[in-house]
C-alpha cells in the first residue's frame, strides 16, 4: 500500500513555497524566492529554509523569522515593485559586535541568504519542483547566477551543496531529507506516525500481518507494505538519513526483525519495549555471536525518560529522541 501526499501525510516542508511561487507566475505576478544558502551557528533558520514573496501580503514559507525575515521581505517587496531583477546574495552576522552585514539579531550565528527574483522563463523549473515534492521521486535544484535549473538526484546527490564566490551555485536535493521507517503497525505505531506527519520526516511502516487494522486505517504514512521480518534487510535500504523503531507485538518478531537489522548502516536504530525484555533480547544476540559494538549502537528501551504510558506519550518520547539524534549532527 502507498499512499504519498493523502490528506493526513507529511507534506515535504517547501511544497506550499513553490505552489505558491507558480501561482504568481501563472497570474503574470512578480514574485521573488528567499533562501538560506548557509548557516553556521545559532542562526534562525537554517540551510535550506526558503520563502516565496509577492507584492502583496501573502507569503509561503520563511527562513527564520524575526528582523531579519522582516528584513529581507521588505526588500524582495521594493525590488519586484521596481522590476529590479538582478539577485541578491548577503551575509548576515546576528552579533552586535560584527563590523559589517550585521541582520540585527543578537543570537550569534551568521548566513547567507539569498534573494532570486524569478521569471516566467522559471515556471517550468518551478513545477518541476512541484512534481517532484508530490511525487516523492529522486530529484535536485539549482539555483545559480544561470538561473534556476531542476535535474534527477543519484544516491550520492548531498542534501545541500552551497560554492561561493562570483561564480557561486547552490544546489539541493528536493523532498524529505530523513526517512523513517516503522517496523510494526500496531497502536504505537499509528500515535507516532501521527507525530512524525508534522516532522519532515519520510515514513514507511512495515508489518508481517496481512489484515493489521492499524496499517489499514494510518493516513500518515507515505508508505505501507505487509512483509515478513524475515527480509527486512532487503527491505530498508541503508544509509546516513535513514531512522528505523522496531515496535512489532512481541518478543519474538521483534527478535527477528533485531536480527535482521543489527548491522544495518542508518543513523538510528531503536527498539520499544520494557527494560526486562530488552536485557533478555541482547543477551539473547550475545550468546549467538552479537557484536557487542552493534549492540551498542541499539537504542534500547527508545524513548526519551518522561514515564510515558499510553500509546501516545510513548510516541512523543520516540519522536523526542528522532529529533535529538537528527538535530546532533
Amino acid at each position: 500500500m502507498q499512499n504519498p501526499l493523502s490528506s493526513s501525510a507529511a507534506r515535504p516542508r517547501d511544497l506550499l513555497v513553490w505552489q505558491h511561487a507558480a501561482a504568481r507566475l501563472r497570474a503574470g505576478q512578480p514574485v521573488a524566492l528567499l533562501c538560506v544558502l548557509s548557516s553556521h551557528g545559532s542562526s534562525p533558520g537554517r540551510q535550506g529554509f526558503k520563502m516565496s514573496v509577492g507584492l502583496d501580503e501573502d507569503t509561503a514559507g520563511s527562513i527564520g523569522g524575526g528582523i531579519m525575515e522582516h528584513k529581507f521581505v521588505d526588500l524582495a517587496r521594493a525590488r519586484l515593485r521596481e522590476a529590479d531583477t538582478s539577485i541578491v546574495r548577503r551575509p548576515q552576522i546576528h552579533r552586535r559586535e560584527a563590523p559589517t552585514d550585521r541582520s540585527g539579531m543578537i543570537c550569534s550565528g551568521e548566513q547567507v541568504v539569498l534573494l532570486f527574483p524569478l521569471q516566467l522563463t522559471d515556471l517550468p523549473a518551478v513545477e518541476g519542483c512541484i512534481a517532484a515534492l508530490e511525487q516523492l521521486s529522486a530529484t535536485c535544484f539549482t539555483l545559480s547566477e544561470a538561473g534556476l535549473q531542476v535535474r534527477p538526484a543519484t544516491p550520492e546527490t548531498p542534501s545541500f551543496t552551497y560554492d561561493e564566490g562570483p561564480d557561486w551555485r547552490y544546489t539541493e536535493r528536493l523532498g524529505f531529507r530523513d526517512q523513517v521507517t516503522i517496523v510494526g503497525g500496531g497502536h504505537v505505531a499509528l500515535a507516532l506516525s501521527r507525530i512524525l506527519a508534522t516532522l519532515d520526516f519520510e515514513l514507511t511502516v512495515l508489518d508481517d500481518r496481512p489484515d493489521l487494522n492499524t496499517l489499514a486505517q494510518n493516513p500518515y504514512a507515505h508508505h505501507k507494505r505487509t512483509v515478513p521480518y524475515d527480509t527486512l534487510a532487503r527491505e530498508i535500504p541503508e544509509g546516513p538519513n535513514q531512522y528505523i523503531v522496531i515496535m512489532t507485538f512481541g518478543y519474538r518478531p521483534d527478535e527477528v526483525a533485531l536480527r535482521q537489522l543489527l548491522h544495518h548502516r542508518v543513523k538510528y536504530l531503536g527498539l520499544m519495549g520494557s527494560r526486562a525484555k530488552i536485557a533478555e533480547l541482547m543477551n539473547s544476540l550475545r550468546n549467538s555471536g552479537g557484536a557487542e559494538e552493534a549492540l551498542a549502537r541499539v537504542h534500547a528501551p527508545i524513548g526519551v525518560p518522561i514515564n510515558s504510558r499510553t500509546p501516545e506519550e510513548i510516541a512523543i518520547s520516540v519522536a523526542a529522541e528522532l529529533i535529538g539524534v537528527r538535530n546532533a549532527g
